[in-house]
């Protein structure tokens, strides 16, 4: 008898969502000016952050945690990248965001993300589910975690009185797109600020939905 065996789910079935998140990002972005994009006001923290800046954290989001925290489990033999081009994606002197210096026009910024999200997609598609739940790494984290890990019903065991949490790969992957919809969120309000409308309607799962986020408006 002949045929394949069942192939087993990949970590595809667990997060679909990371083949849709981007066009919800680029439809958010899409048509905005250089001033919309780079606007900001002190009169509220969530508005400290421009758009640009937004997008730009977003990707390098992704490339610090596949590169830097997962990357000797996700790419072993290197993710094809030399370290310049690591560090402008992901260890940058900008705070938590791409090298400004290279990585300023919005296009640049769009490609490196979209180039962030297939590196996801990779990932979840050559993983198992048994494998994206028994692969883990430990990550100190800041206090904010005390609110953010009730979005997590699995795959974080944080513990609050060092900062140190264990974090499956399924727990990653939920931490990224979590990270992602919030800042979506983020960028719909500063449109809102400026008087636009936002582009797309958002999941309500994230960050942004937990009770004690601030969700002010302008």
């Amino acid at each position: 008898m002949t045929g394949d065996a069942k192939q087993p789910p990949t970590g595809r079935s667990l997060f679909p969502e990371f083949w849709e998140v981007g066009a919800s990002i680029h439809a958010e972005i899409s048509g905005l000016s250089e001033q919309q994009l780079d606007w900001t006001s002190d009169r509220w923290e969530w508005a400290e952050w421009s758009v640009r800046r937004q997008t730009s954290h977003m990707a390098s989001m992704l490339y610090r945690w596949l590169l830097l925290r997962w990357g000797e489990q996700l790419f072993p033999d290197g993710p094809g990248l030399d370290d310049s081009q690591v560090t402008a994606l992901a260890a940058s002197q900008t705070d938590r965001a791409l090298d400004e210096n290279l990585f300023q026009g919005i296009a640049d910024i769009t490609r490196a993300l979209d180039n962030a999200l297939a590196l996801a997609q990779g990932a979840l598609g050559s993983h198992t589910v048994d494998q994206m739940r028994s692969l883990t790494i430990e990550s100190q984290q800041g206090p904010h975690w005390d609110l953010m890990i009730n979005a997590h019903p699995t795959g974080i065991d944080r513990d609050p009185d060092t900062g140190m949490s264990t974090l499956t790969l399924e727990g990653t992957f939920r931490h990224m797109y979590f990270e992602l919809v919030t800042h979506l969120f983020n960028i719909q309000r500063l449109k809102r600020a400026q008087g636009l409308a936002a582009s797309v309607e958002l999941p309500r799962v994230g960050y942004w939905t937990l009770d004690g986020w601030d969700v002010s408006e302008a």
